[in-house]
């Protein structure tokens, strides 16, 4: 059985002005698939990222040249609604970035904005984002309490139950666990699993093991340039290139 392709890049180039930050990056992305972007700090892959619900455009003198394609169609089209491209392509931030609002109004939030008022299939969305998020159970007494007060743990799921209210088919997650302590990184993971049963995950991370455990397909950039993409395992054990071998086994980066 062929596997079905979510989204993907061909011939993609990024500038920061005149700088050309990605080269040439052609990469897809199988539907219910985990992917791994890895490589050394600066070397484009949160750039990435953010070219795939169109996140670069809010900054000044930023040029996209190439193709990118949400179930073939492209994301750069200029009659596509970018609203609702991130709608469907969620992120999770590195750090994470509640509202400075109740618990319940932070994943009630996306909703609200794209037009939902009937509070009961809002409350009834809201739970059901929160279960989905590993969440529910821990902050179901404090649901009109503020989300600042909780650890950043449960910000970051708080964080991706708000992304996944609004029923994305695909989700970004720029270094989500980078912030957290070990058992919070370990619930995050376990989430990834369970999460792709429904979704298709992109994921930047810089741990190794990280990318190991909870990817199907690792995909290695440096300097700009996809290096190679393949099969997890087999990138972690047979990588093609030895840039990709220098760097899993850590001789740089």
């Amino acid at each position: 059985m062929t596997e079905r392709i979510k989204m993907a890049s061909k011939g993609l180039d990024f500038f920061y002005g005149d700088f050309k930050a990605l080269k040439d990056v052609s990469l897809a992305f199988g539907e219910n698939r985990v992917t791994a972007l890895i490589g050394p700090s600066g070397c484009g892959k949160s750039t990435y990222l953010r070219c795939l619900n169109r996140m670069n455009d809010l900054i000044a003198g930023t040029r996209v040249d190439g193709l990118v394609t949400l179930d073939d169609a492209d994301i750069y089209d200029s009659d596509l609604d970018v609203v609702d491209l991130r709608r469907r392509v969620g992120m999770v931030f590195q750090k994470p970035n509640p509202f400075p609002k109740t618990i319940f109004e932070n994943v009630a939030y996306g909703l609200r904005v794209n037009g939902m008022t009937d509070k009961a299939r809002i409350a009834e969305r809201v739970e059901a984002s929160l279960r989905h998020a590993a969440l529910f159970d821990e902050v179901k007494d404090r649901l009109h309490e503020s989300a600042l007060g909780l650890s950043g743990g449960q910000q970051q799921r708080l964080c991706i139950a708000r992304a996944l209210a609004v029923e994305p088919q695909v989700l970004l997650m720029d270094e989500p666990a980078s912030a957290l302590d070990p058992i919070a990184t370990q619930k995050i993971e376990e989430l990834i699993h369970v999460l792709k049963e429904n979704l298709t995950i992109i994921i930047v991370t810089h741990n190794m093991q990280q990318a190991a455990r909870v990817s199907d397909v690792t995909a290695f950039f440096y300097m700009g340039q996809l290096i190679e993409a393949d099969v997890t395992q087999t990138m972690f054990t047979r990588p093609r290139e030895k840039r990709t071998e220098d760097y899993i086994t850590g001789r740089f980066g």
